[in-house]
């Protein structure tokens, strides 16, 4: 008795592990696109290391902001000092010096540049740039992350949507199968059309089966890119085409990308910090001017004879000017390599500026090609739904051989899916003009 006590006890554990272990596995979550993107900002590891790649750059352009402050240098020394040895200029005659053994030395001074020739504002200016472009580079990697999380989360969308047409077309095939079975055993019907019939019941299922797989990697990869747990099962919410602004006006997002684009913006500042390291090759050729003052306190006094055992204490302050003469050799060069820079940075924008409004062209022609798509899907599926009721009419009435049954089931089916995939066309191509256009 004791050991069924046991048993059951053990299929009871069992079991309720086994009911933990399916509630792990199937956590499912209602996304939007626009709440996966909002995931995305907050739990991507890319956009986390962008992120952080930006406040080191804004960190490195307050570095480079004092500059402007004064330089102050501090110093302080304590040391033992031997004996003085006083010798004759032959090395004869030599007689010990007492100096103070205890030594100390304090020193403080500061120096201010006042000018440099616009160096200092300009490099001051070039790192505010690259603090930009690593905000502009971050923008990017962000844009391009959500693209690619679009086009994840549309094909699990897409899949979904087939999977409900498989299910719909497995369940009308399963009905086909039972009512041939009737007529076989009325005698109206043969064996081989039963047996063509499960081979397409197969056949739909292990599609099916395939589209699961499919679904199962996507949304892998997008618990992943999202940092949810590997349990989450994420369910994407219904798109309405109706909500996808219909507008075909290419110079309307070529203006919208003029402004926003990320690729175009990271031309521009590049451009920009080219502008500003020639300014720098030009500083070159003036002198920089700085005022300067310090104090020293030292002891004991060395220069006299005998030491004096006491602290002297001087200070002094002015300006100085200092130039390096090798610049008047040296500069010209450097100016010219900086100029060619900034006229290769104009021409990459101008290649950049180019290449974006190509690609807005190209987007919008697909963008409105992808409406026409569908209406042309639309269609078909209404004449292969047409077809497969007239066919499935006349095999019903011996008027037509399996084969035409099944070819009209496969033609419906196509074009069932095409619509689907032209719908799902349509929002991805929506969100690619977007991308491009540097607003998704």
């Amino acid at each position: 008795m004791r050991k069924v006590y046991f048993l059951v006890a053990l299929f009871c554990m069992a079991t309720l592990r086994l009911y933990n272990l399916n509630a792990q596995q199937t956590e499912p979550i209602n996304l939007s696109i626009e709440e996966m993107f909002a995931l995305a900002d907050s739990n991507n590891k890319i956009i986390k290391a962008c992120s952080t790649s930006v406040e080191q750059a804004k960190e490195a352009a307050k570095v480079a902001k004092s500059a402007y402050l004064p330089s102050i240098e501090a110093s302080l020394s304590f040391s033992y000092n031997g004996n003085g040895l006083i010798i004759d200029r032959n090395f004869s005659n030599s007689f010990t010096a007492e100096i103070p053994h205890v030594g100390n030395n304090f020193s403080l001074e500061v120096s201010q540049v006042i000018f440099a020739g616009g160096a200092i504002k300009n490099e001051v200016k070039i790192s505010e740039l690259k603090s930009e472009m690593a905000a502009l580079n971050a923008e990017n990697n962000r844009q391009y992350i959500r693209l690619l999380l679009a086009g994840n989360y549309l094909e699990l969308s897409k899949l979904q949507n087939q999977i409900k047409v498989f299910d719909a077309v497995i369940e009308q095939t399963q009905q086909i199968l039972e009512n041939m079975r009737i007529r076989f055993k009325e005698g109206t019907a043969i064996q081989n059309d039963i047996t063509r019939y499960e081979l397409q019941l197969e056949n739909l299922n292990y599609t099916k089966t395939q589209l699961q797989n499919t679904m199962l990697i996507l949304n892998k990869q997008l618990t992943s890119a999202l940092d949810l747990p590997a349990s989450t099962i994420i369910v994407p919410d219904s798109i309405e085409i109706d909500n996808i602004p219909y507008n075909e006006n290419n110079n309307y997002w070529k203006n919208v990308a003029t402004d926003s684009s990320t690729t175009l913006k990271s031309a521009e500042t590049g451009l920009n910090i080219s502008k500003h390291i020639e300014k720098i090759s030009h500083s070159d050729r003036y002198p920089q001017i700085a005022f300067f003052a310090a104090d020293n306190l030292t002891g004991p006094v060395t220069i006299e004879i005998p030491a004096l055992d006491k602290n002297f204490n001087y200070w002094y302050a002015g300006i100085g000017v200092k130039y390096n003469i090798d610049n008047l050799f040296k500069t010209g060069k450097s100016i010219r390599a900086s100029q060619l820079a900034v006229k290769y940075a104009n021409e990459q924008y101008a290649v950049v500026e180019e290449q974006v409004l190509l690609a807005i062209d190209a987007a919008c022609i697909r963008f409105v090609e992808s409406f026409t798509l569908l209406e042309t899907k639309q269609k078909s599926v209404n004449l292969a739904r047409q077809n497969y009721d007239v066919i499935s009419h006349r095999y019903e009435n011996d008027l037509a051989l399996i084969t035409d049954l099944l070819d009209a089931a496969s033609q419906k089916l196509d074009a069932e899916l095409q619509v689907v995939n032209a719908k799902i066309n349509i929002i991805y191509n929506y969100y690619k003009l977007k991308h491009i256009s540097g607003i998704i």
